[in-house]
């Protein structure tokens, strides 16, 4: 594994987001002097916090698997994860619910998960289900270690003795097909295969491989913070705090000085200049090379980014009874919506949408008496959606026709209870410095995964580092911190 060269004792990390705060833990628990320096007043990065009027909102991700990872980069430095979050888990994990007006609740316990689909969908289908789970269990066991949680410099890498059984699984044929082989259902099929969208692809472009992520979600089981996930940021900035970390908020880095082949520090908006002998770089990938190191291209072909997404935050006075924590609402459509997202570069035409209802299972996300609503819609990125004027009135508009959807789907008397509603749309993530406009980074084709994604290590200047969800092993929550402790490993030598 390659790794930093010369001294390493003093990190500066630029951006106090999950990935960043993970790598800082795991260096300030090797021995190293970690400064980070986070442009925003809060920790989180995408993972931030939203007030209104008091609704509280998490401004990115909602959803949470994989506490184990997050018990580990607190557990570098000697913590323990109970004492630093409140996580409940959801049951279901989500709620689906399907155009015929059927909702399938997905639990983690997949007994009584094969009784609800063996419900709604007859017992031969459940049956598919325990071959299902069966089959990506197995394939998150040979990928882990092997591809997901290791520094990976080139294909030579790959050469395992797991990278030939995943061949003989079948983990490289298209994850729709994969799929389709144990489910028949189209509600179950598609409970089972959305989280392609994740990854950047749709089902049916997407490899095999990516059906762990459907093993997470839906098998592993999910979790909620109280707080928010913005409340995981607090708890691991506090941590680092504690062990020595120094984090700086409102400090924005314009720069990283470089002498020769190495950076010797960073310089910050008011123009400080802060010295180091490693740079962590944890703002978008693409972003860090165009606007903080001196001009060096990436030596990949033009990247692909993975669609983007509008979120209507929305505090509410009507409650329903007939969601969970988490819903996915399904259109009539399938692979049309996605050709529509991706190839085409157009609006769905029959939306599928993530509602998530946190104010459900922590109240002090909204007012009493009151809840708070996340709604998310996938939209095309600014590559490929050019022309769409998310800065006119397209945000206006399209926030009225996703309120009109979710009143046709059951959310009736939302529109004229709301309070507070914020709009998020592809121009304000570009805004926010995220390439493309997309939160969800580059996408996970073939050539755009393990070794072949943006590595991780700055290919000219020695001791630059990245992390985050564009870098190895990619977008996720559980990625980004996995990402977290790689980076470090580039670092310190260690395991990786």
């Amino acid at each position: 594994m390659r790794t930093v060269r010369g001294r390493t004792d003093r990190v500066v990390v630029v951006g106090a987001g999950l990935g960043g705060l993970a790598c800082a833990l795991h260096l300030a628990a090797a021995g190293r002097e970690v400064t980070v320096l986070e442009r925003e007043a809060q920790p989180g990065g995408r993972a931030g916090r939203l007030t209104l009027d008091g609704y509280e909102f998490d401004t990115g991700p909602t959803v949470l698997t994989m506490p184990e990872l997050l018990a580990e980069a607190l557990g570098a430095v000697g913590e323990e994860l109970s004492d630093w979050l409140d996580l409940v888990p959801l049951d279901p994990a989500y709620r689906a619910h399907y155009p015929d007006g059927s909702t399938l609740d997905v639990v983690a316990d997949t007994a009584r998960m094969a009784a609800e689909i063996s419900r709604v969908c007859g017992p031969r289908e459940a049956d598919g289900y325990l071959r299902f789970v069966d089959y990506v269990r197995h394939l998150w066991r040979l990928e882990r270690a092997d591809f997901i949680e290791r520094n990976l410099d080139g294909p030579a890498d790959l050469l395992t003795v797991n990278l030939l059984r995943l061949l003989v699984a079948g983990a490289f044929r298209r994850l729709q097909t994969k799929v389709n082989q144990f489910l028949t259902d189209p509600r179950t099929r598609r409970i089972f295969s959305f989280q392609a969208m994740y990854a950047g692809l749709a089902p049916h472009d997407a490899l095999a491989i990516y059906t762990v992520i459907s093993y997470l979600d839906t098998v592993a089981g999910v979790w909620f913070p109280r707080g928010g996930i913005h409340a995981v940021a607090r708890a691991l900035a506090g941590a680092a705090e504690k062990h020595g970390v120094r984090i700086r908020y409102g400090a924005r880095v314009v720069q990283v000085e470089t002498s020769e082949d190495r950076a010797t520090g960073v310089v910050t908006a008011d123009g400080e200049r802060v010295p180091a002998d490693v740079v962590v770089l944890n703002p978008d990938l693409p972003v860090a090379y165009r606007d903080l190191v001196p001009p060096a291209p990436l030596r990949h072909r033009r990247l692909r980014h993975s669609p983007s997404c509008v979120v209507l935050h929305l505090g509410a006075r009507q409650g329903y009874r007939r969601i969970a924590h988490h819903n996915i609402h399904f259109g009539r459509a399938w692979r049309t919506t996605f050709d529509e997202v991706i190839r085409q570069g157009r609006l769905m035409s029959d939306p599928s949408l993530l509602v998530t209802n946190p104010s459900r299972t922590d109240p002090s996300m909204a007012p009493a008496g009151r809840h708070s609503y996340y709604v998310l819609a996938p939209v095309p990125n600014l590559d490929r959606g050019g022309g769409l004027d998310w800065r006119g009135g397209l945000a206006r508009r399209y926030a009225d026709d996703l309120l009109a959807t979710l009143e046709r789907r059951g959310y009736r008397g939302l529109t004229e209870s709301v309070e507070v509603r914020r709009v998020v749309t592809p121009a304000d993530w570009a805004d926010s410095g995220m390439a493309a406009g997309t939160p969800f980074a580059v996408a996970h084709t073939l050539w755009q995964t393990g070794p072949f994604r943006p590595g991780n290590l700055h290919h000219t200047l020695s001791n630059v580092v990245f992390v985050g969800s564009g870098t190895q092993p990619g977008v996720g929550v559980p990625m980004v911190l996995i990402s977290g402790k790689l980076a470090a490993a580039r670092v310190t030598g260690g395991n990786g």
